[in-house]
């Protein structure tokens, strides 16, 4: 290995250890190496164990110029994703949380998802100087979503929707020759190798009538928050398609209907307050009582399943909707966390109902929608669903 090689190694590892005096590397950092370790260290520094011999401290302090210092040096020395995972550490580590009830720190932050969750659980407690500059970061953070997200989910949806309102007599371009073709089966001419299609099925052509009811039915516990904001987004672009009535209700142990709200997603997000208990019981009891076209609703449970409610009574009502000819989807989770903690007896008491819950990305989010509309099995991703053969 070169000289070179060799130093770049040990800076790395110096960068990874911290310069503790058993790191080992012997290497000293200089320049803008020796400002990254400082950011580094304010954060990661310190040391549950006290008699671990280790010399950093770390710490901002309480200060909040120091804090927006900090906050400006990592966005200078890291990339946007290593930032964001930065603000979380510190939320978690260091009562960042606190300081975020400040305007200047809102304006220095890096805002995703994660510090808009932080944020709505700050809400109560967050000063009248502070709440515009907060609705302003949320609001970037929702536009950049929908922008993502939003164009695709209406394409897909779209699409299931025209697919669900089959016509007798379609024009050529209009028919579905694959459902053709199934109907017509037993006009099979064997002779001429060929299917006498006698029924024509297509596709129905778009119309301004109400095709589907959808309810969202969220999770605001604070576990749930990445969700919470990926549903006000997704209700509201549902709430902007006029063949889909889309209804969004979000609950703790109280139920709160916030349809009327869908039109802006930021003020949705304000009106939840994460946190508290859950009562999933009662929250579809709700959704349930608002159902008046079964056979054309899909419900959909955003839920983590840690129910503080009624067990048995819970698990009745998910049986009555499906009996009643509804589709139900339940979801542990609607973000890019990955694997979500949840109730695995209440999950796998749901897959028995035939109702299996998945945690679902926001990209899968308009597959698994169009799937319910069009009444075909869901696209689980391959971690597969929770139930009674999940891992433990």
């Amino acid at each position: 290995m070169t000289e070179d090689a060799t130093g770049e190694r040990l800076r790395r590892w110096r960068l990874v250890l911290g310069g503790d005096t058993a790191d080992g590397t012997g290497h000293t950092l200089s320049g803008q190496d020796a400002a990254i370790d400082g950011a580094l260290t304010a954060l990661y520094g310190r040391d549950d164990n006290p008699t671990a011999g280790r010399e950093r401290a770390g710490g901002l302090g309480a200060s909040a110029p120091s804090v927006a210092r900090w906050l400006g040096d990592i966005r200078t020395y890291f990339p946007t994703s290593v930032v964001q995972v930065m603000q979380r550490d510190a939320i978690d580590r260091l009562g960042l949380g606190t300081l975020l009830l400040e305007p200047e720190m809102l304006e220095a932050v890096e805002a995703d998802v994660h510090l808009v969750g932080t944020l709505l659980s700050l809400t109560k407690a967050m000063p009248e100087t502070t709440r515009e500059t907060a609705r302003e970061v949320v609001r970037k953070v929702v536009e950049d979503l929908e922008k993502r997200l939003a164009t695709r989910t209406r394409a897909t949806l779209t699409g299931a929707l025209d697919r669900g309102a089959r016509v007798r007599r379609p024009r050529h371009g209009d028919i579905d020759w694959n459902r053709t073709v199934a109907a017509n089966l037993r006009h099979y001419l064997p002779e001429h190798g060929t299917v006498v299609p006698e029924r024509l099925v297509g596709y129905g052509r778009a119309s301004r009538a109400v095709k589907k009811e959808v309810v969202l039915c969220v999770d605001q516990s604070g576990s749930m928050a990445s969700s919470v904001v990926y549903a006000s987004v997704f209700g509201a672009v549902l709430a902007s398609m006029r063949a889909v009535a889309t209804r969004l209700v979000v609950f703790d142990t109280e139920v709160v209907d916030l349809t009327e709200r869908l039109d802006d997603p930021v003020d949705v997000l304000f009106a939840t307050r994460l946190g508290g208990g859950t009562d999933i019981n009662r929250a579809l009891a709700y959704c349930q009582s608002r159902i008046t076209r079964p056979a054309d609703t899909v419900v959909v449970l955003i839920s983590d399943l840690y129910e503080g409610g009624i067990r048995d009574e819970m698990l009745k009502r998910v049986a009555a909707i499906k009996a009643s000819g509804a589709q139900f989807v339940s979801l542990l989770a609607l973000s890019d966390e990955g694997a979500p903690a949840y109730d695995r007896e209440h999950a796998a008491a749901l897959a028995a109902l035939g109702a299996p819950a998945f945690a679902c990305t926001p990209d899968l989010f308009p597959e698994v929608m169009a799937a319910a509309i069009e009444k075909r099995p869901l696209p689980i991703p391959d971690a597969g669903a929770a139930g009674p053969d999940s891992p433990r």
